[in-house]
């Protein structure tokens, strides 16, 4: 089994845990992940790896389970020669850097947790949660992530960036589409629907930070909270954003980055922002284009140019 990895930045190391849909090259074009990458590498030198069947990853692996997934990440920092590092996890690839801080605390320093949980989507109760909703999204994985008709990827654009653009929607669901095929992708959910190490949470011995949307739709917030409230020590910073993934444009942004550089002891980072400068720009491009007032004045425009347009040939 081959997992690709890269390396960007310089400076300490700081690992970033592999999770869903992601790609090593495909992801600094994107506007949903360029700005984390340039802000987590610029004064430390950022691992990031596809997991297998992703990405630049083997695409057709025999066995897939999370056990893989922890033995995966293992293997990528002993191929990158690391001995001791921090490592940051995102939604369900938080459970797997819990599960390897808890058994190699001494190669962890620090352990962040970014919209994570400890029970998979299959292990909750509550509205759209339990089995109903996990045979829903395995319906819609099964007709529609490699379809031609985008609408079935935006459903999952809507929960993991209900706030975005409609750029940053067709670029998160183009993601989707060539990060795997439909069946790992369904594999994949299937893994993380099942995912339970809330046993684990009290034996983490490493500091740890968990950050959490407050309005994530993907990953509610009181499934951050139980993490926080049952990791001893751990610090809770809740960001004001409805998006399971940060977008550029937001202060949750600059919060993010801000707590993450105060608990490794790095200077704040400043590289993320000319990619968040861009990126409000471009939403209140796209804000104002869909504003009534805007299409007005393009109606007004039209009628100005065909009533000049047949004074001239009136003339």
């Amino acid at each position: 089994m081959r997992i690709a990895y890269a390396l960007s930045g310089k400076g300490a190391p700081l690992v970033k845990t592999g999770h869903w849909f992601t790609h090593l090259e495909r992801e600094w074009e994107s506007p949903i992940w360029r700005h984390v990458l340039e802000g987590l590498s610029e004064h430390r030198t950022l691992v990031r790896y596809d997991v297998r069947g992703m990405g630049l990853s083997d695409r057709e692996p025999r066995e897939m389970s999370f056990e893989h997934n922890v033995s995966d990440f293992a293997a990528v920092v002993d191929a990158a020669g690391l001995e001791r590092f921090p490592v940051i996890g995102v939604s369900q690839s938080g459970a797997v850097s819990i599960a390897y801080a808890v058994r190699y605390p001494d190669r962890v320093s620090h352990l962040i947790l970014y919209g994570s949980y400890a029970r998979g989507i299959g292990r909750r109760s509550g509205a759209g949660q339990g089995p109903e909703a996990v045979e829903t999204y395995r319906r819609l994985i099964r007709v529609g992530w490699g379809s031609d008709d985008p609408s079935f990827r935006e459903l999952f654009s809507s929960q993991f960036i209900p706030d975005g653009t409609p750029d940053q929607w067709r670029w998160f669901g183009e993601l989707e589409r060539i990060s795997s095929s439909a069946e790992i992708a369904e594999r994949n959910f299937l893994i993380n629907k099942d995912i339970d190490i809330a046993d684990l949470l009290p034996q983490v011995r490493v500091p740890t930070l968990i950050l959490h949307c407050r309005g994530d739709r993907r990953v509610p917030l009181d499934l951050g909270r139980e993490l926080a409230a049952t990791i001893r020590g751990a610090r809770f910073v809740t960001l004001e954003s409805n998006n399971h993934l940060l977008l550029a444009h937001e202060p949750a942004a600059q919060v993010f980055f801000r707590e993450i550089a105060a608990f490794l002891g790095d200077p704040p980072p400043t590289a993320w922002k000319r990619t968040a400068h861009t990126a409000r720009l471009q939403a209140a491009a796209q804000k104002v284009e869909a504003s009534p007032i805007y299409k007005l004045a393009g109606a007004v425009a039209v009628l100005a140019t065909l009533v000049s347009f047949a004074v001239w040939l009136a003339s």
